[in-house]
């Protein structure tokens, strides 16, 4: 299914939706951030996404991030909550979400990267490299946030 990403746009689609959706901010032991390139869109990303009925939110975390990368984590803190209505994201099928995505910082347990259906490709990427890939600001933020390791969540 394919995905737009609206912000600050005037002209976007009223939202009809909002999901609880979690981003996993890990690093590894060089202190590179895990990353995938979505395949409906072809942004750079956290991995993430909806929760599912019958799992709590940190389930969501490590079922995510295992599904979306093949790497195992243990969820250790929040980074922050973003649920700016400025953000929609569109999906070919009729569905517009406003934004609401809590981060979490994870600890790497094991794994190495794999792709999925949900990500072409997934690597490990130094923070001096960030500003080389396509990111949307919103991700761009928690990403940012995850390496200044804010004394306190974001909420925004």
């Amino acid at each position: 299914m394919a995905r737009i990403e609206h912000f600050n746009n005037p002209n976007a689609p009223k939202p009809n939706r909002i999901v609880v959706a979690v981003t996993v901010f890990v690093q590894d032991r060089q202190g590179r951030v895990l990353l995938i390139q979505r395949t409906d869109n072809g942004l750079w990303a956290l991995p993430g996404g909806a929760q599912d009925f019958g799992e709590s939110i940190a389930e969501t975390v490590v079922r995510e991030t295992r599904e979306e990368t093949g790497i195992e984590v243990e969820v250790t803190e929040l980074v922050g909550i973003y649920s700016d209505p400025r953000h929609l994201v569109e999906y070919s099928d009729g569905e517009v979400r406003q934004q609401f995505s809590i981060c979490f910082r994870a600890r790497y347990l094991s794994g190495d990267p794999t792709t999925s259906d949900e990500s072409s490709s997934v690597v490990w990427v130094a923070r001096d490299q960030l500003d080389r890939l396509s990111m949307h600001p919103s991700m761009r933020l928690r990403v940012d946030h995850g390496f200044q390791r804010r004394p306190v969540p974001y909420i925004g």
